[in-house]
């Protein structure tokens, strides 16, 4: 199988931004122009971690056009690569 993906060399990959945020299980997945920007600035959201909140709006690609998120709600960030066609 892994023969198969190998040969065929049609596979992108494309990175994704997820984030976390309080009291949900599933993280939010965003696809954005230049992800490794928008996750430097959401950790930095975080290491700021300021008691006073900030609204977060984002233009995406893909399902999810707009997104809207509340600095104090953001757990975690993390970058995922994935593939495809």
């Amino acid at each position: 199988m892994q023969q198969a993906f190998s040969q065929n060399n049609q596979l992108k990959k494309r990175l994704s931004v997820l984030v976390f945020l309080k009291g949900t299980t599933a993280p939010i997945v965003l696809y954005v122009d230049n992800p490794l920007e928008l996750y430097e600035e959401l950790n930095q959201v975080l290491k700021l971690n300021s008691p006073t909140p900030k609204l977060i709006e984002k233009n995406t690609l893909g399902p999810v056009k707009r997104v809207s998120i509340q600095s104090t709600q953001i757990c975690a960030v993390a970058l995922q690569e994935e593939p495809y066609m």
